[in-house]
């Protein structure tokens, strides 16, 4: 139950603003072999999910503090990810999963008020998509 535990955390955290990484986590506990590939990937899902939530809660009802040094996203970042959203609207979210951009894309999803269900639905399938590639790719490994 704790590795369980520790793979949500990581997932969580790895889907927030918050610099964290989740996919080691998942790997090394696919390797351990003691939970079922399935049940890991769906933990990882929820918590990397969930993190993305409040990225997009943030942004949803927090940005009108976008310009002030606190707010974890710098103003050049939300431009280019809110300038990515425009272009490629909510099908931008399939991207969700990225370094670097996914997380911002998410907040960039809560600025510019993408419905919490849609939001859900497309996010769900690129970060699950991601873990379950992850765990195909590790599984030719073991």
């Amino acid at each position: 139950m704790m590795a369980l535990s520790g793979l949500f955390l990581a997932a969580f955290l790895a889907a927030t603003l918050i610099p964290a990484q989740s996919e080691a986590a998942l790997v090394g506990l696919l390797w351990a072999n003691t939970h079922p590939m399935g049940l890991l990937i769906l933990v990882a899902t929820v918590g990397n999910v969930l993190g993305s939530v409040v990225n997009w809660a943030l942004g949803r009802y927090l940005n009108l503090f976008t310009d002030r040094r606190w707010f974890p996203v710098s103003a050049t970042q939300m431009e280019n990810a809110s300038r990515w959203y425009q272009k490629w609207g909510y099908w931008s979210l399939l991207g969700s999963w990225l370094p670097v951009v996914g997380d911002p894309l998410t907040l960039a999803a809560g600025v510019l008020k993408e419905p919490l269900g849609r939001f859900l639905i497309i996010v769900t399938f690129a970060k699950a998509g991601r873990y379950l590639a992850l765990a195909m790719a590790t599984l030719q490994y073991l």
